[in-house]
């Protein structure tokens, strides 16, 4: 068997936790440098994978290190490593979104087109059983000629706050727009299943409860020090405090890795970072300006109709996705575990999605089958159907919908020609 050598660029929960992880476990990969900015991960990671290591971004571009590149940075430094990466002579396993610019998007693409190198971008969830399923369904010819295709994002309560109030995607200038940064998973998808470019879309939403006009009476600026603590669903100390000690204080779990370094996590560790970091600070008193809930209508080429609704005030995570046939319907639902399919005048059959296969992996499976299609792409035995080409497909549709949203909802060509 062979097996081939990566390099990871950013350390984080994807790099270096997810797909570092997955990799070398699998047997068919060997780590052999890694690349971050955050000393204490880089160590850890480091001791972890083993390779060389680098703190610096270009004594570790200053030649090939490997086979394969793992580009898992912040959204705006995907394409300028990417390009470089693949001018070196590395294939790409490429972290989502691309780019927030459609002028990124071609320039990365012309790359690799002048290198000849695999980009293998991380739409996970079409790797994922329960989305295959749904693939496999529909492309049988089961609910007969496809109409219309409805998408829930359900994105939680406490990630929202997590990710996009507190966090790293939190403000517009620093990050791409949040329907790019969370919904590109769903936007592929979409696009995937109608099998079809997008021909218009229109879209409206806006920052509607987090900001500092709806603290409650007596709100701290932070969460530690603030009479609401216990009684808060947003308290940064019951997402992350009290639920790591209620999931049997593990060493090592998201989203609790991400407000610190420490190895292995401890409560001492976790109040400190909430005493001082971002993560501990009130949800009304941040520097947050992108949407917590956003609607996108899509029309495709070939007729087909899509809705997708980004939704930040839910109880849990998960997407349910109905597909709207002349013959019948299918219903994804992640959170009651189910595929249903449902032929007008037959009997109804429901997958369980947790017997469709391994699903341990994050995105129910997703990133697992992700990186068992990078080996077979780079052995040559499979066609990357994340492709660069096929993957930004869905950024154009981002871009149309922020555009659309800016403009009051309306309508917008995805596609100049």
């Amino acid at each position: 068997m062979k097996k081939f050598t990566v390099a990871i660029l950013g350390c984080g929960n994807r790099g270096g936790e997810t797909y570092g992880n997955l990799l070398t476990e699998s047997g068919k990969f060997t780590v052999a440098a890694l690349c971050d900015r955050d000393p204490d991960r880089l160590a850890y990671y480091g001791a972890r994978f083993g390779g060389e290591t680098f703190s610096d971004e270009e004594e570790f571009f200053a030649k090939r290190r490997a086979d394969v590149l793992v580009v898992a940075t912040m959204d705006r430094d995907h394409v300028r490593q990417g390009i470089r990466g693949l001018e070196l002579g590395y294939d790409l396993l490429l972290e989502k979104p691309i780019s927030d610019s459609r002028e990124e998007c071609e320039a990365l693409l012309a790359a690799q087109k002048r290198s000849g190198g695999k980009v293998l971008v991380c739409h996970v969830l079409r790797y994922a059983p329960a989305f295959v399923c749904v693939d496999e369904l529909l492309r049988a010819g089961k609910i007969g000629q496809l109409i219309e295709i409805q998408a829930l994002e359900q994105v939680a309560y406490w990630h929202v706050a997590h990710s996009y109030v507190r966090g790293n995607w939190r403000r517009r200038e620093e990050t791409a727009p949040m329907i790019l940064a969370k919904c590109c998973h769903d936007l592929d998808l979409l696009q995937y299943y109608a099998g079809s470019r997008a021909k218009s879309v229109a879209s409206v939403g806006d920052l509607a409860y987090f900001k500092c006009g709806n603290a409650p009476a007596h709100a701290a600026k932070r969460c530690l020090c603030c009479p609401l603590i216990e009684t808060c669903p947003y308290s940064a100390k019951r997402i992350y405090i009290d639920t790591w000690k209620e999931g049997g204080c593990l060493p090592s779990v998201w989203p609790h890795i991400q407000i610190t370094s420490a190895y292995p996590l401890t409560e001492q560790a976790l109040y400190e970072a909430l005493e001082a970091g971002p993560y501990g600070r009130c949800v009304f008193a941040c520097d947050n300006d992108v949407v917590d809930h956003q609607i996108v209508e899509i029309a495709f080429e070939n007729g087909v109709k899509a809705s997708l609704t980004m939704m930040g005030f839910t109880a849990g995570c998960g997407r349910i996705m109905r597909f709207h046939g002349t013959l019948g319907e299918i219903v994804l639902d992640e959170l009651a575990d189910t595929v249903r399919f449902c032929p007008f005048g037959g009997k109804e059959e429901t997958f369980r999605i947790s017997d469709l296969g391994a699903v341990a992996s994050g995105h129910g499976g997703g990133d697992a089958g992700l990186c068992k299609m990078l080996y077979e792409v780079l052995s040559g035995n499979e066609t990357e159907a994340t492709s660069l080409a096929a993957s930004i497909e869905s950024h154009l549709m981002a871009f149309a919908a922020e555009e659309s949203r800016l403009s009051g909802g309306e309508r917008v060509l995805v596609h100049e020609n």
